[in-house]
């Protein structure tokens, strides 16, 4: 299926649609936490960052740190390493991926709270892929309390279509979202769907109607070019197209995947700078669509639930070098 394949564009016939995208001014005031210290937006992509960069700094994207990238290791030992990768921002991710969000439960949420300030530390994501997209409620709330941007989640419905079916299908996934989305527009959150292997939204069409079907809602790709056939120009054509529904990026490439355990070396292809797909024009592009959202730098260890390299040091360290490929792209 081609990415240049272009969906109906029938989004106005959607008979529930509401009030055309939020403006930034208006996003922020329905998260009055955020209008009333200015650090977080809850609009798509015109979130401003919370980093306090400097001028020769404010090229830099806004990234996030994943939780996961150090499988189960102690919140304690994992929000120190946010700042060492140029952040203020930590996803919380569950098992089995990590189980940082089971630590919160277990500490306690005051003690996560002084946690964070200690190490002065936001909460960007909270990840459940664990809940799927209709059992968020209670999360939506916890994300609101910690002032959180983004919930991502999975897709649901069925697989393996295409073209009329497929469109269908993605316009009934976001109809039945309509409570949840109800739920993250009165919290100031934004619900991000990412595209994953063998699920509805998967494929480029599936991902551009999804696109199409959430406008007005607060419902946003979570972008995972891993998942999506290696071709840089196609990609950047997709982010493009995309525009203000793109509410996450994760920077991670196929490689030689992450399902069989390989030697580390050929497991970290996944990782920008390392496998053969060039980031340049997909951050070209973000840049020209005026993406200010999370940039995520990611991989998945096999099996799950590892830290991608032995140490808290080391997995910070090819963190950094993936960052430091991604901002010295010239774009």
């Amino acid at each position: 299926m081609s990415l240049n394949m272009q969906p109906a564009a029938d989004g106005q016939q959607f008979s529930e649609r509401r009030q055309p995208p939020r403006s930034d001014t208006a996003a922020r005031a329905v998260h009055r936490r955020d209008f009333c210290r200015g650090m977080l937006g809850a609009a798509l992509t015109v979130a401003s960052s919370s980093h306090a960069w400097s001028a020769e700094e404010s090229r830099r994207w806004s990234y996030v740190l994943a939780s996961c990238m150090y499988g189960t290791l102690p919140l304690n030992d994992i929000l120190p390493e946010v700042r060492k990768i140029a952040a203020r921002h930590i996803d919380i991710w569950p098992r089995v991926h990590g189980n940082q969000r089971e630590q919160i439960e277990a500490m306690g949420h005051e003690a996560f709270r002084r946690m964070l300030e200690k190490h002065d530390v936001r909460v960007g994501i909270f990840t459940r892929y664990d809940l799927g997209p209709f059992r968020i409620d209670d999360e939506l709330a916890v994300a609101s309390e910690y002032g959180a941007r983004l919930i991502v989640v999975g897709s649901s419905g069925p697989r393996g279509l295409r073209g009329e079916p497929l469109r269908e299908a993605v316009r009934d996934f976001v109809r039945r979202l309509e409570p949840q989305c109800r739920l993250a527009e009165k919290h100031g959150i934004t619900i991000g769907i990412e595209n994953h292997g063998n699920a509805l939204i998967e494929s480029p069409d599936s991902i551009r109607w999804l696109a199409d079907f959430s406008r007005g809602r607060p419902l946003a790709v979570a972008l995972a070019p891993y998942h999506l056939p290696q071709d840089a120009s196609a990609l950047a054509n997709l982010i493009r197209e995309l525009g203000d529904r793109l509410g996450h990026f994760y920077a991670w490439q196929h490689g030689m995947g992450c399902h069989k355990k390989l030697p580390k070396q050929q497991e970290l292809l996944q990782m920008p700078g390392r496998g053969p797909l060039d980031f340049t024009p997909l951050l070209a592009a973000l840049k020209r669509i005026g993406y200010a959202g999370f940039v995520e730098i990611f991989m998945h260890p096999v099996p799950r639930g590892i830290p991608i390299l032995e140490t808290a040091a080391e997995v910070t360290a090819e963190i950094n070098r993936a960052r430091t490929y991604l901002d010295g792209l010239k774009v």
